[in-house]
């Protein structure tokens, strides 16, 4: 029997259940455009293979893609995306959390990621808890948006906070792969990324891993509140 006021589930799940498809997603996640061939790569696919899984997650409109001459790269078609990927990747992890967490490249993946542009793991949680803390956000509809005195704290990183630019959401929760709570996501989110790029407090590794400075140690992390111990969020 049909069901056409329903959510077509079956059509999400069906482009993320193939493993080869699944590493492309999660690669990019990172929220930077990625070749068809570094693609193919990363899904341990041959080229045409990569090209036949790419065309199906475009046309799903997971992916979009951008020519620039010769070549094709390819991205995430838009937050929505890159926040329901990480909520399924809560889902699938919740029954083995710790043990998932304990190899050494998947630490530091927690310690700080990049979630399609904007800051994730620890330090992307205690960001947004710190800014909760001193009360710098305040809830609206669309999520949230900053008081003065978030204005403030965030003056005092050295950051100018933007303008709502109408085009996107400017600030909401985000649901963290690894932590079980909420991080920062939005147009807000993004620039405050940025800012700690520019001031050289966190600097992007490789796909969606981004290092903490030693400058960063001394001038970004005693300004973050530290997170409670257990993971209250899901469990």
């Amino acid at each position: 029997m049909s069901h056409p006021h329903e959510p077509r589930l079956a059509r999400v799940a069906a482009m993320v259940a193939d493993p080869a498809r699944s590493r492309m997603l999660a690669y990019l996640l990172s929220g930077e455009y990625a070749s068809a061939s570094e693609l193919a790569k990363v899904a341990s696919v041959t080229p045409a293979t990569a090209s036949g899984h790419l065309a199906r997650l475009q046309e799903a409109r997971f992916v979009v893609c951008e020519p620039r001459g010769r070549h094709r790269y390819y991205r995430l078609a838009d937050a929505d995306v890159a926040h329901a990927l990480e909520a399924l990747a809560v889902v699938a992890e919740r029954d083995d959390h710790d043990a998932a967490w304990s190899h050494p490249e998947r630490a530091r993946l927690r310690q700080a990621r990049c979630c399609y542009g904007h800051l994730a793991g620890r330090l992307g949680v205690r960001l947004f808890s710190s800014l909760q803390g001193v009360g710098g956000l305040q809830t609206v509809s669309s999520g949230f948006e900053l008081t003065e005195a978030g204005r403030s704290w965030l003056g005092d990183l050295g950051l100018s906070p933007p303008e709502p630019n109408g085009k996107r959401r400017f600030a909401y929760a985000c649901l963290d792969w690894s932590e079980r709570r909420d991080h920062l996501a939005g147009q807000l989110a993004d620039q405050i990324f940025l800012h700690l790029v520019e001031q050289g407090w966190v600097r992007r590794g490789s796909g969606r891993s981004v290092d903490i400075t030693p400058s960063g140690v001394k001038a970004l992390l005693p300004r973050l509140a530290e997170l409670p111990s257990t993971h209250s969020r899901a469990e």
